[in-house]
């Protein structure tokens, strides 16, 4: 029976592949323009929201524009990046359907799961960066800032630092489906990563020094998340290990 699945998944050509890759690709770019054509109406809304959490600590609740052209590619630069996380749902999907047939069937039991998991995550990553991290870290700049200093950043500075910091959270949330993953692929067991949680513990706050600003707070709130999630990852590893001598069951009796 093994060897039948793997002379099916063996079928396709080099030419069917790129010809099932270029369809895929050509639905994701589709996706992402359309949400974006959506979404362009509102730019001046989209960037007022996502600027809320620090304008409300600048005077006059005001940023700057230092380029002449900033309030355009800054506007509609943040409306691309709000289309791209919008339509990651169906970016992620291309992705497994096309790979999917090269999934036996145990493999995609687990796979599916995984990966609308993992998109969840990558949402609630991006929300906590949001509507925690930085109330917090532009509280905490602010109140650090000299009475001399018109604290009033750049526009177009602030796109770049939202989503790199909303692109750190959304992937250090991915934390527990990367643990799932390594245990999955035999590279490692939940006994050995339970052994390692001080290493771990270590490392979410190296991590969170390297991939945040520079300041105490935004470097805990990505380090403690992210060790709470390894803590979840070994727990879910646990349970599709414990799953698996059923499923195997399972297929053998189909």
């Amino acid at each position: 029976m093994a060897g039948e699945e793997r002379e099916e998944l063996a079928e396709g050509t080099l030419l069917s592949h790129l010809i099932e890759l270029r369809s895929r690709l050509f639905w994701i770019v589709g996706a992402v323009f359309l949400v974006f054509l959506a979404l362009l109406p509102f730019a001046k809304m989209i960037f007022n929201y996502v600027a809320a959490p620090l304008v409300s600590v600048v005077p006059n609740g005001e940023l700057l524009a230092l380029n002449p052209v900033s309030p355009l590619t800054a506007t509609i630069a943040l409306t691309f990046y709000i289309a791209l996380f919008i339509a990651m749902p169906v970016v992620l999907y291309q992705v497994w359907a096309f790979v999917a047939p090269g999934l036996y069937r145990k493999e995609k039991r687990f796979a599916f799961p995984l990966l609308a998991t993992s998109i969840a995550l990558f949402y609630l990553g991006m929300a906590f960066a949001y509507y925690v991290v930085f109330p917090l870290v532009f509280g905490f700049v602010s109140a650090f800032t000299p009475d001399t200093v018109n604290y009033q950043p750049d526009m177009t500075a602030y796109v770049s630092f939202v989503m790199m910091v909303v692109l750190v959270f959304g992937l250090a949330f991915e934390t527990p489906i990367a643990t799932v993953l390594l245990v999955w692929t035999g590279l490692t067991t939940t006994d050995k990563l339970g052994k390692a949680r001080p290493y771990i513990f270590l490392g979410a706050f190296i991590v969170g020094m390297l991939l945040t600003p520079p300041d105490i707070i935004s470097q805990t709130m990505l380090a403690v998340p992210i060790y709470i999630l390894f803590e979840l990852g070994i727990l879910m590893s646990r349970l599709f290990s414990a799953r698996a001598p059923e499923s195997d069951e399972a297929a053998e009796v189909e």
